[in-house]
């Protein structure tokens, strides 16, 4: 008979260590965030737009997380290209993120330019879409934002398959990155008899970064007098009526409203 394993030992590490995660990413990028927040802060007080773009499979999600969400700013536009959104399909979608000049096409066609400033999130900061989109946004005058694991960039080969043909890390071609410090393989809890880690931290180190900076954005804001338009849930009461006060001034902005 094969060994009992205790699943809520596993699943109790497992939220340890997405906490002290979560609690790396709060106090060692504390000075990342903050200087992202300042830039943020500039756009939403000039009535500027905040783009967030998350190609690659699961890293759509981080752009999802604060786009159109109860509590986010709505001035947050998210660049929802459906080339690699794996409800299109999971093979299609990594296939076309490790497509070098995809990431350049998406940027061209949601026209930004200089004065834009574009939130670029992937959980590994390496494929090829990702690197051409900070590569193309820069190229036109955008300030680019990072976020991504340096440690698990730096720690996947040159020669992996996707990777830009430059073999650039996202952290590299930026303004401004934040380290969501993923590690290699992303993954988490180690099952005893079993190879392969399970339960990854990626998506939570994205989300938490995400709104620790939508925190210090809005932070930023209100100390300068500025009391940003923030969604309510439309599920909340009064939600819907909170809401319609501002959708015709960004209804025509945002593409994917």
């Amino acid at each position: 008979m094969p060994e009992a394993i205790d699943a809520d030992a596993l699943t109790t590490r497992y939220f340890d260590d997405v906490t002290a995660h979560m609690r790396r990413i709060l106090v060692e990028e504390k000075a990342s965030l903050d200087a992202a927040a300042t830039r943020l802060a500039e756009q939403v007080a000039a009535d500027r737009l905040v783009h967030v773009y998350g190609p690659g499979g699961h890293s759509n999600l981080a752009a999802q997380e604060i786009f159109f969400r109860a509590g986010g700013l709505m001035h947050v536009s998210a660049i929802l290209d459906e080339g690699t959104l794996l409800s299109n399909g999971a093979l299609r979608s990594m296939a076309i993120e490790r497509t070098p000049g995809y990431g350049k096409v998406v940027i061209a066609d949601n026209r930004l330019g200089a004065g834009d400033l574009l939130l670029l999130t992937n959980a590994y900061g390496i494929n090829a879409a990702l690197i051409d989109a900070a590569l193309e946004a820069r190229s036109r005058g955008v300030f680019v934002i990072g976020v991504s694991s340096r440690a698990h960039a730096e720690s996947t080969r040159a020669e992996h398959p996707a990777r830009h043909p430059t073999r650039k890390n996202l952290h590299d071609v930026v303004d401004l990155a934040i380290d969501t410090k993923v590690p290699i393989g992303d993954a988490l809890v180690e099952i005893p008899g079993m190879g392969e880690r399970i339960a990854a931290v990626s998506t939570f180190a994205n989300a938490f970064a995400l709104n620790c900076l939508v925190i210090r954005t809005v932070a930023k804001l209100v100390e300068r007098g500025v009391e940003p338009p923030v969604w309510r849930s439309g599920n909340a009461p009064g939600g819907d009526e909170a809401n319609a006060r501002f959708l015709a001034r960004f209804r025509d902005r945002v593409r994917w409203l």
